[in-house]
């Protein structure tokens, strides 16, 4: 097909505005799906994406529309709305020419809305507005509007208004991506350069790769080469995606579609990377990059004898999750386990929800941990993935913390308790404006530590559900920070140590130390619960000891042969207290997690 007729775009926007409904409507209606074949999230392949109703992975289809006399094809990519899955986002935008930015609305614009649009113009696409669900009675049109063109200068004109449920204003809508989405510019015989934008693993016939090809033609039988990974394969099969995988001979400069190379392992495939024909010496294209774990927890078998089966089953989920990771780990009080690496908070949910799906084994999670980083007094640079790792408080020059900017949007009634929000977790402010007459946008630097575990339930709950927030990472920056061990009958469980801001430290101290009372159960001896810095006990609660009534038998007489029979019972207690074992339950390593509930 020639160039000037294929058009490639992308639906970016906040997470559940309706991209995965929009992109049903849209093979509807160019007649890609037939009536009967069609289904709710088609291009959502994963159970848990239906089952929660969210993207995951990006996903690409090719239709073909007719506009006039000239067919065309239209190649879209459907991308994840939330801010764990931006990278996969900015993937797919560097193999487009287009987005349509979509906007809810009753919601209007929110703080995802805006990162993926300012993203989208970084990345000099030509960006459609579309409003989406102007059917609704309570839909709030005009005001919308406003508040795109306040946010991105966008005049009314542009904007494409379409109801993806009722099918309303999709013709419109796709002739406006023929007249502003520019064809793609590449040279279909040139060198070959394609963009590697996602993958696949298929149980017979290995890792699929997603292209765009942005320079030449890959053909079936080429030869080719991933610049990055130093890989070379030959190529099996080639196709589009209708969104069914449909072989053709080949690919040209402009299209998008897969490659299968009888590749066994997704660890040769990098998002981002650049394929080309084996002993072509070319420029790799701009912008990749290894994908960020900000987040680690520890993940272990609930019985020491299903390890085998949980490193099973993280190996089959790895295979089709490059961006997750695992390593083997022990600890003292839960055993031989893994210590994993999630993109983000949401991504490490939808792990163990697949884990929990997948496989039947009962799994002990550890609170999760941000990656830090420490200059030795030596000079050594280290990265902290979990409080073990921390060296002794004489040895560190300098402890930092990843630093991320956020963007809450609100209405504007709501902006008093963000900002009380933020200044509890040492937030800087770094700008306030208004979107629209009644909407305002924030934007805070705050540890990425306070962000992940509850701001944005606190978020909910301080704005009614109204305000949004979106995230990303700025870099690292110094602050006292401490390990604060939990020490339970003298002894320092490393499954509860945490990191956190030495003027916090006692808070959550002694908050953890409450909840653990709470949930460790009472055994024949006391238990002293305590959090410490190094050798500093800053808490503690006791776990009062079940008693036998020893005196129940003496009646009358000397009080001397009561006295003898209680310190023959603080005797035994104590000889208790040196050989035996305390039994913590899962909850109680929650309970790190809960620490900061109510802080402050």
């Amino acid at each position: 097909m020639d160039c000037r007729n294929i058009r490639n775009f992308s639906i970016i926007a906040h997470i559940d505005h309706g991209k995965s409904t929009l992109a049903d409507r849209l093979l509807e209606f160019t007649g890609t799906v037939s009536e009967r074949e069609l289904k709710e999230q088609m291009l959502d392949d994963m159970q848990l994406e239906r089952d929660r109703g969210i993207t995951i992975k990006a996903r690409s289809v090719s239709v073909e529309y007719k506009h006039g006399n000239t067919t065309y094809q239209l190649n879209l990519i459907d991308t994840p709305g939330h801010v764990d899955f931006q990278y996969e986002v900015s993937r797919a935008l560097t193999c487009c020419e287009g987005a349509l930015l979509l906007v809810d609305a009753f919601q209007g614009v929110e703080a995802q809305t805006v990162a993926n649009g300012y993203n989208a113009f970084d990345h000099d696409l030509a960006i459609i507005p579309v409003i989406n669900k102007i059917d609704l009675d309570y839909a709030r049109v005009d005001e919308v509007v406003e508040e795109i063109e306040q946010q991105f200068g966008l005049g009314d004109a542009e904007v494409q208004k379409v109801s993806a449920k009722e099918g309303i204003g999709i013709e419109g809508l796709l002739e406006a991506v023929i007249e502003h989405v520019p064809p793609p510019s590449g040279d279909p015989t040139a060198e070959l350069r394609a963009m590697v934008f996602d993958s696949h693993y298929d149980e017979f016939r290995g890792a699929i790769t997603y292209i765009r090809v942005m320079e030449g033609t890959i053909r079936k039988g080429d030869k080719i080469q991933f610049v990055r990974a130093g890989s070379v394969h030959d190529v099996i099969e080639i196709g589009q995606f209708t969104p069914q995988q449909t072989p053709c001979d080949s690919l040209h400069a402009g299209q998008v579609g897969y490659v299968i190379c009888n590749i066994k392992s997704l660890d040769m495939i990098h998002i981002g990377d650049t394929l080309c024909l084996n002993k072509s010496d070319v420029e790799p294209l701009p912008g990749y990059q290894e994908p960020k774990r900000m987040v680690y927890c520890g993940l272990y078998p609930s019985d020491g004898q299903d390890f085998k089966e949980l490193r099973d089953a993280l190996g089959r989920l790895k295979i089709n999750d490059p961006s997750f990771e695992f390593e083997a780990e022990t600890s003292e009080a839960l055993g031989f386990g893994f210590r994993c690496g999630f993109l983000g908070l949401l991504h490490m949910e939808i792990v163990q929800q697949r884990l929990e799906q997948e496989s039947d084994v009962d799994l002990i999670q550890t609170a999760p941990n941000v990656t830090y980083e420490v200059t030795k007094k030596d000079g050594t640079e280290m990265r902290i993935h979990r409080p073990q790792e921390v060296p002794e408080p004489g040895d560190i020059l300098e402890f930092r913390q990843p630093i991320v900017r956020v963007n809450f949007i609100t209405p504007g009634e709501y902006v008093g308790a963000i900002m009380k929000l933020c200044n509890e977790r040492r937030g800087v402010q770094q700008s306030q404006e208004y979107i629209s007459p009644t909407r305002m946008m924030l934007c805070y630097d705050l540890p990425l530590a306070e962000v992940i575990y509850d701001l944005h339930d606190k978020l909910k709950s301080a704005t009614r559900g109204y305000g949004t927030m979106d995230y990303e990472i700025i870099g690292y920056q110094a602050a006292d920070l401490v390990r604060m061990d939990i020490l339970v009958n003298g002894n320092r469980v490393d499954a509860l140590s945490v990191i956190c801001h030495r003027a916090d430290s006692q808070v959550r101290g002694r908050a953890v130390c409450k909840k653990l009372k709470q949930e460790i159960d009472r055994h024949m001896f006391e238990v002293a619960v305590q959090a410490a810095i190094g050798a500093k006990i800053i808490a503690r609660e006791t776990v009062r000891a079940l008693r036998k009534n020893v005196t129940a038998k003496c009646y009358g007489g000397d009080i001397s042969r009561k006295k003898k029979l209680w310190a023959k019972q603080r005797e035994g207690k104590k000889r208790m207290k040196s050989i035996g074992s305390v039994d913590i339950p899962q909850k109680a390593f929650m309970a790190v997690l809960d620490k900061g509930q109510d802080k402050k």
